[in-house]
């Protein structure tokens, strides 16, 4: 099973890039964010009256009593109100609260669900990583060839590999790697993300699964890495999220510090959205993360609709204040089906919004331009480049709430405003974006490296 590596960013938009858990594959993505729910706003705010601890320890105990597959992160939010009031059944409102009784009932039931897997958090001394396994599913151990500890079921139909590996490597390089087609492989790729931190890499052959995730610190690069048969799955893929829920690469070290992010997360009265800087005062969003605003930031700066096209589902505003962009060449054609594309957005962690590098390719519905992606609700508007650093579109639809397979979210299929789309837009209010020269293939990392300046979080207060 190949080594999962990450990606380091040089840039800001990278420094900012922290990851909400990437549990087994990854998450759905977004739409529309959802119309503001008061009962959920009720609950947000009586979950986070809770110790940090209270709360990250009820996630887990929804993960165990398998209505939860989300970020074991400690912030509330469609997830873990839907996944309370799905653990509550009937036996209570489904107001996203859990009394002190159905606590109780919770932690009950996470803990047996704990012993029927005889789920122990160890401490591998090979790697220095803390990760919990599942005793009683995983009762061989030994080591792997590259200095590793191995966990394997009997039958040997499920592995699960610790690895590390001092600094001092490419994780650009190592993430590339991990995700190259292989001709001779018939090994698929069914969701891949990178993160400053870690990257997470999931996929299927065609008797099994695999999930992989790589972090990176001072102390080197620590993963782990777990393969089982496909029959095994509906069993094996919510253990998978437990197990990555579980999962310190370094253990008592000192959290990274937190990037204070452009805007903080949404609440019941906000709605998120990406944008891309054009010039020093003018942006360009998807019309749909500002519908109804009443007000508008774009990063730190304050922001004013000025031009919105339904047709295309774009928007154009203004940004007061003075900033630098440098915004990235328009290619001309619309992506066609299959092509591997880069989307940079904006994802809610540890209460901020963090810059985000996605996988997507194109996906043209008819003859109308489209791609998939695995976003999240409040990415609308994320622009879409080419392996060559171009701009081929704005993605102007997102999810309306999270949807995780396994813990993973699922890629999808999306609008797009194209170049054609782009160029009518700001046409009409005067701007333009520089046309984009052909040029040779580049990485993920130096594709959101070369074009991160330019994206920015929209803040909609509705």
């Amino acid at each position: 099973m190949p080594r999962a590596p990450l990606y380091h960013p040089r840039t800001a938009l990278l420094c900012a890039t922290a990851l909400v858990l990437a549990l087994i594959a990854a998450p759905p993505a977004g739409a529309q964010a959802p119309a503001a729910n008061p009962q959920m706003a009720a609950a947000q705010t009586s979950f986070e009256a809770l110790p940090e601890a209270e709360r990250k320890a009820i996630q887990d105990d929804l993960i165990w009593a398998g209505q939860f597959n989300g970020a074991v992160s400690g912030a509330y939010g469609p997830l873990t109100f839907r996944a309370i009031n799905a653990f509550k059944g009937r036996r209570g409102a489904p107001d996203g609260v859990l009394a002190p009784a159905e606590r109780a009932a919770l932690a009950r039931a996470a803990q047996a669900a704990r012993d029927a897997a005889g789920f122990q958090l160890l401490a591998d001394d090979r790697t220095g990583v803390r990760i919990g396994i599942p005793t009683k599913l995983l009762p061989k151990r030994g080591a792997t060839p590259a200095g590793g500890s191995r966990w394997q079921s009997a039958d040997e139909k499920v592995t699960l590999d610790t690895s590390a590996s001092p600094p001092g490597e490419d994780l650009a390089a190592l993430f590339e790697k991990a995700i190259a087609v292989n001709p001779n492989s018939p090994r698929k790729i069914t969701y891949k993300l990178l993160r400053p931190d870690f990257f997470v890499v999931t996929g299927e052959t065609p008797g099994g699964r695999f999930y992989r995730r790589l972090s990176t610190g001072p102390q080197g690069l620590r993963g782990f890495s777990i393969g089982y048969d496909k029959a095994l799955a509906p069993s094996v893929d919510k253990l998978v999220i437990a197990i990555a829920a579980s999962f310190e690469p370094f253990p008592g070290a000192a959290a990274p510090p937190a990037v204070a992010g452009p805007a903080p997360a949404a609440r019941g009265n906000e709605r998120h959205g990406v944008a891309l800087a054009l010039d020093e005062r003018t942006a360009l969003a998807a019309s749909a993360s500002l519908d109804g605003c009443r007000s508008l930031r774009v990063g730190d700066r304050v922001a004013k609709l000025r031009l919105k096209d339904d047709a295309s589902g774009l928007a154009l505003v203004d940004l007061e204040g003075v900033g630098a962009a440098k915004p990235p060449g328009l290619r001309a054609e619309a992506p066609a089906a299959g092509e591997a594309l880069v989307l940079v957005a904006y994802g809610a962690d540890a209460g901020g919004r963090v810059a985000l590098a996605l996988p997507g390719e194109g996906a043209p519905a008819g003859a109308k331009p489209g791609l998939r992606a695995p976003l999240q609700p409040g990415q609308a508007g994320a622009p879409a480049f080419d392996r060559q650093g171009r701009l081929v579109g704005i993605v102007t639809e997102s999810p309306s709430d999270k949807l995780l397979i396994a813990g993973v979210a699922p890629q999808r299929g999306y609008g797009l405003a194209d170049a054609a789309a782009i160029r009518a837009l700001t046409g009409k209010a005067g701007v333009s974006l520089p046309p984009a020269a052909g040029g040779p293939e580049l990485s993920t990392g130096a594709v959101v490296e070369r074009v991160s300046g330019a994206v920015r979080p929209v803040l909609c207060g509705l």
